[in-house]
């Protein structure tokens, strides 16, 4: 567990077609089911302090026991994080996550002690913001506020985990 974030929750990883990638983790890795969005609802995002809305985000969620790892594809040209990955020729791992109930005093902590923010927004299920001050790819880290609402799918997308059969890898629905 990281002393200063919190417990690791999530590896963010960012790729150039998620289709592709759900495919590998579910019949390579064994790795589902998977939870699929084409669009992430989110609002008031943020880049280097800009405002910059409309930004189209596929997501995929699945557990591996705890972890939970998510696939990102961004699908628009609006600047980001996840592009500046892309662009500088990576695609994988991009961030950890942790999900902080004291959201708010973890980040407060992060930017006194030197961290500053590359990226943040809203979503229905609340803030999340990536900061910078990477050591290498990979390794950004993000804070997602621990709501009810993000707390209920995350639990629910590990209990699909837990007990999966292999059966309708991809569901493209969000777990309710």
């Amino acid at each position: 567990m990281s002393r200063k974030f919190g417990e690791m929750r999530q590896v963010g990883i960012v790729v150039r077609d998620i289709e592709a990638a759900m495919r590998h983790w579910v019949e390579v890795c064994g790795v589902g089911p998977w939870f699929y969005t084409d669009r992430l609802p989110v609002t008031a995002f943020t880049y280097r302090g800009a405002r910059h809305d409309g930004i189209h985000l596929s997501i995929a969620l699945a557990n591996s026991g705890q972890v939970q790892l998510e696939l990102i594809q961004q699908r628009c040209d609006s600047p980001s994080m996840y592009q500046d990955f892309l662009r500088a020729g990576h695609e994988g791992m991009q961030h950890w996550s942790s999900w902080p109930e004291d959201y708010d005093a973890r980040l407060a902590q992060a930017l006194a002690n030197g961290y500053t923010i590359g990226q943040q927004g809203e979503s229905p299920r609340g803030p999340f913001v990536y900061l910078w001050n990477e050591g290498h790819p990979g390794t950004v880290i993000e804070m997602a506020q621990l709501t009810p609402e993000r707390k209920r799918i995350f639990d629910a997308v590990r209990e699909a985990a837990a007990g999966w059969d292999g059966s309708d890898p991809i569901r493209r629905t969000w777990p309710g």
